[in-house]
């Protein structure tokens, strides 16, 4: 079973592409590849924000206090 890759590299990686998607197409709005690529991004920055702000509730006061 191969390892999983964590939220962090994926929109690395996928930040990437889709920088390169964009520099190599003349209309990057209108190519379904790259929206495909958009999407997956923002999915996985909106799974990152979710897990931060999970954390930060279930740490509560400490880390307030610290």
């Amino acid at each position: 079973m191969a390892k999983k890759r964590t939220h962090e590299e994926d929109k690395a990686i996928l930040e990437k592409k889709v920088k390169e998607r964009r520099a190599g197409s003349e209309n990057p709005e209108g190519d379904p590849d790259a929206r495909q690529l958009r999407k997956r991004l923002k999915r996985v920055q909106r799974k990152i924000r979710l897990s931060t702000s999970r954390i930060a509730t279930a740490a509560g006061n400490k880390a307030k206090a610290a």
